[in-house]
C-alpha cells in the first residue's frame, strides 16, 4: 500500500537513520497525557453510592401521575391559581351590584328590539311582494314579445302572402368581367396562320403546357 499521499511532516525514512538531530510535526507529538476525573456534581462514585434509587423512581412515577390527572400544580402554578380565584370573586361581587341596574335597561332594550324586528319584517314582506310583481310583468312583456314575433314569421315566411317579396339577385349579377366566354366556339374550326406564335396549334400547346 501506497504511503505518497500521507501527510506526515516526516517523510518515511528506512531501517535506520545516520541523522544526528530529528524534528517532529506537532501532529506527532503525544497528546492527552492525563487521565481525567469526575469532578463534584458528575455522578462520583461517591454520588452513586449516596442517591436512593427507588425514592427517586417513586418521585418521578408520582409527579406523572399527578400531572395526568391534573392534580400536579407548581408553587408557582398555585400562585397563579390563587390570584385567579381573587380576581374572579371581585369581578362577581361587581356583577351582583350592576345586575339590579341593568334590569330596567335590558326590559326596554327588549322593547325596542321588538319594534325594530316587527318593522324589519313587514319591510322584508314588502321587498319580497314588489320583486315577485316585477317578476311576473317581465315574464307576461316576454310571453307578449315572443307571441308577436311568431305571427311576424308566419305573415311574412310564405313568399306567396307577402307583398314585397322579391327575389333574391346574385352578387355577381353586375359584375363587369361576366360570362366572358359566351359566344366562345369550343370546337373552332382549322385555319391556317402564316405565324407560328398565333397559330391555333401553338396557343393548343402554350395553354396545355405552359400556361
Amino acid at each position: 500500500m501506497t504511503t505518497a499521499a500521507r501527510p506526515t511532516f516526516d517523510p518515511a525514512r528506512g531501517y535506520d537513520s545516520k541523522a544526528p538531530s530529528l524534528q517532529y510535526s506537532s501532529r506527532d507529538l503525544a497528546a492527552h497525557t492525563k487521565l481525567k476525573y469526575r469532578q463534584p456534581g458528575q455522578l462520583t462514585q461517591e454520588e452513586l453510592e449516596n442517591i436512593d434509587l427507588r425514592e427517586e423512581l417513586l418521585k418521578a412515577e408520582r409527579e406523572h401521575f399527578d400531572k395526568k390527572n391534573g392534580a400536579f400544580i407548581s408553587t408557582e402554578d398555585q400562585h397563579t391559581e390563587d390570584r385567579r380565584r381573587l380576581l374572579l370573586e371581585a369581578s362577581a361581587l361587581d356583577k351582583d351590584d350592576s345586575d339590579d341596574d341593568s334590569e330596567e335597561d335590558s326590559e326596554s332594550e327588549e322593547e325596542e328590539e321588538d319594534d325594530d324586528t316587527a318593522a324589519l319584517i313587514a319591510e322584508l314582506e314588502k321587498i319580497k311582494r314588489e320583486r315577485a310583481e316585477e317578476k311576473e310583468r317581465q315574464e307576461m312583456a316576454k310571453l307578449e314579445e315572443e307571441e308577436l314575433q311568431k305571427q311576424e314569421v308566419a305573415l311574412t315566411g310564405n313568399p306567396i302572402l307577402n307583398k314585397d317579396f322579391s327575389v333574391k339577385r346574385r352578387w355577381d349579377d353586375d359584375v363587369i368581367f361576366k360570362n366572358q366566354a359566351r359566344g366562345v366556339d369550343d370546337k373552332p374550326k382549322k385555319r391556317f396562320i402564316n405565324d407560328t406564335l398565333r397559330s391555333d396549334f401553338h396557343r393548343k400547346f402554350m395553354n396545355k403546357y405552359v400556361k
